[in-house]
């Protein structure tokens, strides 16, 4: 659906909602099931209808808890029974300048003007703390738009006198605090505003004839943005970026141009836009993101044009190049099939919208190289909510996953293939050095995730403290390098049963034998602990068919199944043979 998509169709949005969300639940007739409360200063009904088409879109489906007009504060500190009996997933802050009950005027003394903000500040971390600590989920703050007004022109930005110097102070404060808590998020209406024009932003009909805070037709600028955050938070972010050369890349032809004839670099303007852009694309690679290339073009041409000595991106930017005559589609796949992820998890960059159309990953409107960063970053495909060392260096992984593959290629036998990697399994609790990576994966891991249990730090943290849970994370480290954090355990005991709610494993070590070295210390702790039975599930979703016979592997028999095919597993742990995998165990 294009109306999506950069730049937004707003009229389709605004006035075909209800066919829009009837066409989005058919696509998805199974989505996930958040509750997100908005607590609004301003009329909410309408943000709240944009932000579920938008998280629709994503495959999340919202219920929604809505303040009565202007009681955000109120409902945060003193509560309603329907809020509590809501237990919201998700709390977002929809306010605005106009919510500010004090702003500074000329006749106010820097000193008053300092206390002034502190005091407003105080009214919102107060509210924010009190929804910490009785709902203990993410919370959504817009920060704060600008009036469109400026009453001492362009001396409101610097003296302590003007609004806008006032509400930019007031907004450093939000972002500091945002910086030292977990699960608290901004949502930047300061861009927002700026980006669609402040003028139009804050036209005052809205807010004096239906106490809008914004214009009609810029809430679904407002709402893609809140929703980009959440979809970030339940792991539904692209993954990878794959791009053609000739003419998104560089400008020019190749094969037909030669490396000489390419615009890129500051010698012409045209080269400057490209070389921005390949700029920006390896500025992605620093919050994880990862690059591929799917060209029509020899190899050798499009290695040549990667190695441009104006040029930004090299080869060893890229964790895989398809430069032939293929279907793009068909590179697409095959990309997605090395890389062991779903064709879902990319977005496809190319100047020509007849390739494009062939591709279902494909960035519409990619026209006019000017404005590929801009049309790429309002897509917010790669929004960031987290950022652990592994996204820093994914790149690298996948590089060195590679060079896997390579040496699998010279052994017959694949036990002995695994023996030459010389691998070591470190298999712990959740140590807190830890927590954020395991958060991370329940959030992210959707191929081999038996109960897609999604928790966040917070959860993770309870389950470390509480005795009656067995909690593990496996780190996977071989000749090649460092995987990191690659699979997560968690099971609840009472009495002699352990109850496994989640298993979840890096897509990146599948069939490297961790699994089984994870499956043999469960079952040795769980036998260390006096449990007889372990007993495991299996919930389907559209990406997970992988593992449906994952307990089966192991001895476990089947004694549950309901007609959405969840599954049921029990293993008598007096009975299960250890698989001993190829690698050094370590805890």
């Amino acid at each position: 659906m294009d109306c999506f998509n950069y730049p937004l169709d707003t009229e389709t949005l605004l006035r075909k909602k209800r066919r829009l969300r009837k066409e989005l639940l058919a696509q998805n007739p199974h989505p996930l099931q958040k509750r997100i409360a908005i607590l609004g200063g301003s009329t909410t009904n309408e943000v709240a209808d944009q932000l579920g088409l938008f998280l629709l879109q994503y495959g999340i489906q919202a219920e929604f808890y809505q303040s009565e007009y202007a009681q955000y504060w109120q409902d945060a500190m003193f509560g309603t029974p329907e809020l509590d009996e809501f237990h919201p997933d998700i709390i977002y802050i929809h306010t605005s300048w106009r919510n500010l009950t004090a702003l500074p005027t000329t006749a106010d003394s820097e000193a008053a003007i300092d206390a002034m903000l502190d005091e407003q500040y105080a009214h919102f971390e107060t509210m924010w703390q009190a929804l910490e600590q009785k709902f203990a989920c993410p919370v959504i703050q817009n920060n704060f738009d600008r009036p469109n007004f400026r009453l001492m022109g362009n001396r409101d930005i610097w003296d302590p006198h003007g609004r806008s110097n006032f509400i930019s102070r007031l907004n450093q404060k939000f972002y500091a605090y945002a910086a030292s808590h977990e699960h608290f998020y901004i949502n930047d209406i300061d861009y927002l505003s700026a980006d669609y024009g402040l003028t139009a932003w804050g036209d005052a009909f809205f807010w004096h004839m239906y106490k809008y805070a914004i214009c009609l037709d810029a809430i679904p600028s407002l709402a893609n943005s809140v929703a980009n955050i959440i979809k970030s938070l339940y792991g539904r972010n692209k993954k990878a970026l794959v791009l053609d050369l000739d003419n998104t890349l560089w400008g020019g032809i190749v094969g037909d141009d030669g490396v000489d004839g390419l615009a890129i670099g500051p010698e012409v303007p045209e080269g400057q836009v490209y070389a921005e852009f390949q700029s920006y694309c390896k500025a992605l690679k620093s919050i994880g993101v990862i690059l591929a290339v799917d060209s029509k073009n020899d190899e050798a041409n499009a290695l040549a044009g990667l190695n441009h000595p104006d040029g930004v991106l090299r080869p060893d930017d890229f964790v895989a190049i398809k430069a032939n005559w293929d279907p793009k589609d068909l590179n697409l796949k095959a990309i997605a099939s090395e890389l062991n992820l779903g064709a879902d998890s990319f977005v496809f960059a190319d100047d020509n919208p007849a390739e494009r159309a062939i591709v279902a990953a494909q960035v519409p409107g990619l026209d006019g190289a000017e404005n590929y960063i801009k049309t790429l970053d309002h897509g917010g495909y790669f929004e960031v909510t987290a950022l652990s060392k592994e996204d820093l260096k994914k790149t690298e992984l996948y590089h060195q996953n590679a060079e896997r593959a390579k040496a699998q290629a010279a052994f017959a036998d694949y036990g002995q293939y695994l023996d030459s990697l010389e691998m070591t399994a470190t298999i712990k609790g959740f140590e807190p050095l830890y927590i954020q990576r395991i958060a991370q994966l329940t959030n992210k891991s959707n191929q081999f995730n038996l109960t897609t249990l999604r928790c966040s730090e917070d959860d993770i943290r309870a389950m470390a403290g509480d005795k009656n849970d067995l909690c593990l994370c496996g780190k996977l480290v071989d000749k090649f390098g460092d995987n990191g954090i690659v699979t997560v355990v968690a099971g609840r005991q009472q009495g002699d049963v352990l109850d496994l709610t989640l298993w979840l494993m890096s897509c990146r070590v599948l069939k490297r034998g961790m699994e089984d070295a994870m499956m043999d210390t469960v079952v040795a702790e769980a036998a260390a602990r006096g449990v007889k039975t372990i007993v495991g599930h299996y919930y389907p979703t559209a990406k997970n068919a992988m593992v449906r016979e994952f307990y089966a592997q192991y001895d476990f028999a089947k004694t549950a199944e309901d007609a959405d095919g969840n599954t049921e597993w029990t293993l008598d742990v007096a009975a299960y043979t250890p698989k001993h995998p190829h690698m050094k165990i370590e805890r």
